[in-house]
């Protein structure tokens, strides 16, 4: 007993073992909830559950940097609500990807959390391994600080730029590649990512992806693409390891739930990118900072993050009351997945 309390207690990454041990008993509490209670039968998730499930995963995250804050004090608490914050705003423009990526690949909705949950497992795996990159060479190169904030501030430029184009999945690089290297079934097969089919051509039962398991790479390249940008953002508030980690993947539970409801109505917040663009360049002048000495108060990072995601919001609201609400279902592309 002494021996695994002294293990326990040990540090990793800068932080007690037994922090991590908590953080991980939570997010597997969460899944097999999630999968084994809520979503035991797949249904179709309408706005109201997702909106609950989006509420109850907020104030799991809430819960948590309560319990940093009480346990690590008034500035790692900050830091982590921070970096939560932050992570939520800028993946809501991945969200509306992966709407069309399931409004083009003819994913209904009764199969789009299937996709989702599963997705969440290399979300967790893939962020583990790019923010222990970013700590390592933040650790060892702090002038990697310059990289990250030009890097951001030049992609808050781009999307301000590209605000309002949609992305174009004909041309998708990717989709290109597993059209050219995989046989893929032109429609679902229920619930399956592979099924067992004969060949065309020989005859012989070979392996085919379904659209649902083209739509789970798809889905979890786009993640992999947009962590690029939101992980540097979270080093501009803590180079913490573990509080850039559990932030990130609270952030990422909670949209997943949320997605459903923002996908009922993606027309109408088709001004929010703007206001994301204007978090990345400040995010990116304020981690440009860090080396130099010159530190932004958490706090106010917080507010002013908060401030500009809420009106983001409230102007797409308010600008768009007067459209139907147009969901990824409702849009006339989809997309062939024949060769």
């Amino acid at each position: 007993m002494e021996s695994l309390l002294a293990a326990l207690s040990g540090d990793f990454l800068g932080t007690p073992v037994y922090f991590w041990v908590a953080f991980i008993a939570i997010v597997i509490g969460l899944l097999v909830f999630d999968l084994g209670i809520l979503h035991r039968e797949e249904h179709e998730i309408e706005t109201k559950e997702s909106l609950l499930l989006y509420g109850f995963y907020v104030c799991t995250a809430l819960a948590f940097g309560a319990w940093v804050w009480f346990q690590r004090g008034a500035q790692a608490g900050l830091e982590f609500y921070t970096g939560y914050l932050i992570e939520q705003s800028l993946a809501m423009d991945n969200m509306f990807v992966i709407a069309t990526i399931f409004g083009f690949l003819g994913i209904p909705r009764l199969y789009q959390h299937r996709v989702l949950f599963w997705g969440i497992l290399g979300v967790i795996l893939f962020r583990a391994v790019l923010i222990g990159v970013g700590a390592a060479l933040v650790n060892n190169f702090n002038w990697v600080l310059f990289f990250f904030g030009a890097f951001l501030v030049f992609t808050g430029i781009r999307m301000f730029s590209h605000s309002g184009d949609e992305p174009n999945m004909e041309d998708n690089k990717l989709l290109k590649f597993l059209r050219g290297r995989f046989r893929i079934t032109k429609d679902l097969r229920g619930r399956n990512f592979t099924v067992r089919e004969p060949d065309p051509k020989t005859g012989a039962m070979v392996t085919w992806l379904t659209p649902l398991a083209v739509a789970l790479i798809m889905v979890e390249f786009v993640d992999l693409i947009f962590a690029v940008d939101s992980v540097p953002a979270v080093f501009a508030v803590t180079q913490d390891t573990f509080i850039v980690y559990t932030s990130n993947i609270f952030a990422i539970l909670g949209l997943r739930a949320l997605y459903f409801a923002l996908a009922a109505a993606m027309n109408r917040f088709r001004y929010l990118q703007i206001s994301l663009a204007i978090i990345l360049v400040l995010i990116g002048i304020k981690i440009f900072l860090v080396p130099m000495n010159i530190h932004i108060d958490t706090l106010l990072s917080l507010i002013v993050t908060l401030s500009i995601l809420a009106g983001g919001v409230l102007y797409s609201l308010w600008k768009t009351r007067n459209e139907p609400n147009i969901s990824a279902e409702d849009r006339p592309e989809t997309g062939q997945l024949e060769p």
